[in-house]
């Protein structure tokens, strides 16, 4: 049998075979840590083992789509890895769906069986599922998990091909059924390789965001499968977080912007031994220059940012220790990654302009699971035909081949026939001593066609009209916001991304008719 080393040396391998392996060279090391609970590699590769017998017995076939519903655990990964050891794809399902919204995933993803907690079943209530219902912690929401592991026989032999799907995504969409984004073993493995250097083999990883979440599994992945021990954090808490880093001497975190913004912000962030940090990374969201000074200035080890997608696509990477003067960007193309500018006709722009971004690489999805048409619109293909994701955002390559982001495209605002950029008046904002966080969006405007306004989180007792005018001073006149609303907290998804659609329905829907 050969070893992880010896298979990591392949063009191409599976986590399954992986954790086997950590299982018969190391496996009295710690796989996951949960609160007081932890695993071994040897009891995680025989619980993997178990889940994917028991859902082959249950009906599931290679290739399906296993859902799961709810909050961490470590049963929530054993299920999730498991699923993988069957050939399954794992289709995790963020608990803050609606009832409705839920039963459409698991649906749309085709599952024979769906794990739940509590919480998950709760929302989920009566509503028919063709799948079956096992519980994940014991609780009434379905076949106690114990019980549908028991007796279940050999695991099966499966043959994985890079190609076969590794698991679902859904897309965080805040009105109708999110898109399923099928990610293949290949774009998996790709993320694994990438991570020869960064040390996971002996290292501890503070996971602080959920499963669901493919900002989680490109640091949680590369955890497992190069043996390091995953920390999995509940409902992040910045002191708990700290708290948690310290005790267990943490070497790697993937935070987003939020989380740390939450943490610098703690009074005594300083007391705290950090000293075993070798890295941490960053994605899902704008990440802010002066933020990224202060990590750099306080918090030991290197400061990665990762910009890119869940559906694949080009990633760039800033190494913000090495470049502290490219802050302002989200650096540049990794090796092998492809990432160009179009403009609105599908041409590439010519150097130093703006352009939508598109990005190839060896990770990139399959496709949206089931939906032909959506696939279509997220491509894009070169004069030699070669498939490239469109990133939705929209940005231009300095002079040293790095990348600045200006918006999302669906995000740019059109007032007057100019476009607004709604981060560049955000950065205004943010740079007021009134104003702790803010957004902006573009709202419907009858002289305009649209015009910018902000909500803002006050730090003091400034009054928001005063915020306003000074704001709207270090503007360009079309920039300048309509109107400014005073906010206890932005509403943000579970990876920190402003949910810019419920501020601007917040805002139309007490605006006078």
């Amino acid at each position: 049998m050969r070893t992880a080393a010896e298979i990591l040396t392949q063009p191409f391998g599976t986590l399954p075979d992986l954790i086997a392996a950590h299982s018969r060279d190391r496996g009295d090391r710690i796989a996951l840590i949960h609160d007081a609970d932890a695993l071994t590699y040897r009891d995680l590769a025989a619980r993997m083992d178990a889940v994917a017998a028991a859902l082959h017995r249950a009906g599931a076939v290679q290739r399906q789509a296993v859902a799961i519903v709810g909050a961490m655990s470590i049963d929530y990964a054993t299920v999730f890895l498991g699923a993988i050891r069957a050939g399954c794809a794992p289709a995790p399902i963020a608990p803050s769906a609606t009832g409705d919204q839920m039963a459409a995933m698991i649906a749309d993803s085709g599952s024979a069986v769906v794990f739940l907690d509590a919480g998950a079943a709760a929302t989920l209530g009566d509503r028919p599922l063709a799948a079956r219902r096992v519980a994940l912690d014991g609780s009434d929401g379905g076949e106690p998990l114990d019980a549908f592991l028991a007796n279940a026989g050999p695991p099966p032999e499966v043959a994985i091909d890079p190609e076969d799907p590794f698991n679902i995504i859904y897309s965080s969409g805040t009105t109708g059924t999110p898109k399923g984004i099928v990610q293949p073993h290949a774009m998996r493995w790709a993320h694994i390789a990438r991570n020869e250097a960064a040390g996971f083999s002996e290292g501890v990883t503070m996971v602080a965001t959920p499963l669901y979440s493919n900002t989680t599994l490109v640091s949680f992945i590369p955890t497992i499968a190069w043996g390091g021990t995953a920390v999995l954090l509940g409902k992040f808490d910045a002191r708990k977080f700290l708290e948690a880093a310290q005790a267990h001497r943490a070497t790697h975190a993937m935070l987003v912007p939020v989380q740390y913004q939450r943490i610098m912000a703690m009074p005594d962030f300083d007391a705290f031994d950090l000293t075993s940090f070798l890295l941490k990374t960053c994605t899902s969201a704008p990440f802010a220059a002066a933020l990224k000074a202060d990590i750099l200035a306080r918090w030991p080890g290197l400061l990665v940012e990762y910009y890119g997608m869940t559906e694949g696509g080009g990633t760039c990477l800033l190494n913000a220790t090495a470049h502290p003067d490219k802050l302002h960007t989200v650096g540049q193309p990794v090796p092998g990654h492809d990432i160009r500018l179009i403009d609105e006709a599908g041409n590439e722009v010519a150097p130093g302009e703006m352009g939508e971004v598109v990005g190839r690489s060896p990770a990139m999805m399959t496709g949206y699971h089931g939906r032909r048409q959506a696939t279509a619109e997220a491509e894009w293909f070169d004069a030699d035909g070669n498939r490239f994701i469109r990133h939705g955002d929209v940005g231009r390559f300095d002079a040293d081949g790095f990348l600045i982001l200006m918006d999302r495209k669906k995000d740019v605002i059109i007032s007057g026939g100019f476009n607004i950029f709604p981060s560049d008046i955000e950065a205004e904002l943010a740079r007021h001593p009134a104003v702790r966080d803010g957004a902006v969006i573009g709202v419907p405007s009858e002289q305009w066609g649209e015009t910018p306004v902000a909500f803002y989180v006050p730090a003091d007792a400034t009054p928001a009209d005063r915020v306003l005018s000074e704001v709207n001073a270090t503007l360009g006149r079309t920039q300048r916001l309509a109107a400014l609303v005073p906010i206890d907290e932005l509403p943000r998804s579970a990876i920190g991304k402003v949910l810019k659609r419920e501020l601007r329905d917040r805002y139309l829907a007490t605006e006078p008719a």
